[in-house]
C-alpha cells in the first residue's frame, strides 16, 4: 500500500476510534455508523484498484 490507499486507511482507522469514543461517551449514533461504511468501502475501493496497478 502506498500514497492515496495507506492515507485514507489511517483516516479509516482514526474516524473508528473517534466514532466510537463518541459513542461511549455520548451515545449511538446512526448517521455516524453509515458514514464511516461509506469510509471504509471507499478505502477498501481505493486499495482494490491499486493493487491491480
Amino acid at each position: 500500500m502506498s500514497g492515496s490507499p495507506k492515507s485514507m486507511g489511517m483516516l479509516t482507522v482514526g474516524t473508528l476510534v473517534v466514532i466510537t469514543a463518541y459513542t461511549a461517551a455520548m451515545g449511538s449514533n446512526g448517521w455516524l455508523w453509515f458514514g464511516w461504511v461509506v469510509l471504509l468501502l471507499a478505502t477498501v475501493g481505493t486499495a482494490a484498484t491499486t493493487r491491480g496497478r
